[in-house]
């Protein structure tokens, strides 16, 4: 595994829960105000009131909630590597 791959792997799932928490989804909730908020009111107004179950707003919130799932860790890592591994063949020369 290229050096890059496995760097953009970490860098994802360290970075992830930070992500989570800069826009909104907290431990404590949707933050009054932030782009989780406005992703919130707009899926509740779309839904006739209600945030469904399993949609991209209730996902996102029970990971900042709770932390992302061992399932979730190993996605994002795979994604990240997936990532640096691209990137890392954009830049070789042919």
């Amino acid at each position: 595994i290229p050096l890059l791959c496995f760097s953009c792997a970490v860098v994802a799932v360290v970075g992830a829960p930070l992500v989570l928490g800069a826009v909104g989804f907290t431990s404590a909730g949707i933050t009054a105000g932030s782009y989780a908020a406005t992703m919130m009111s707009a899926a509740a107004a779309a839904n006739g009131g209600a945030v469904a179950a399993g949609s991209t707003v209730a996902v996102m919130q029970a990971a900042g909630a709770a932390g992302l799932s061992g399932a979730a860790t190993a996605a994002v890592a795979a994604t990240g590597a997936a990532v640096g591994y691209l990137t890392n063949l954009c830049d070789s020369p042919i």
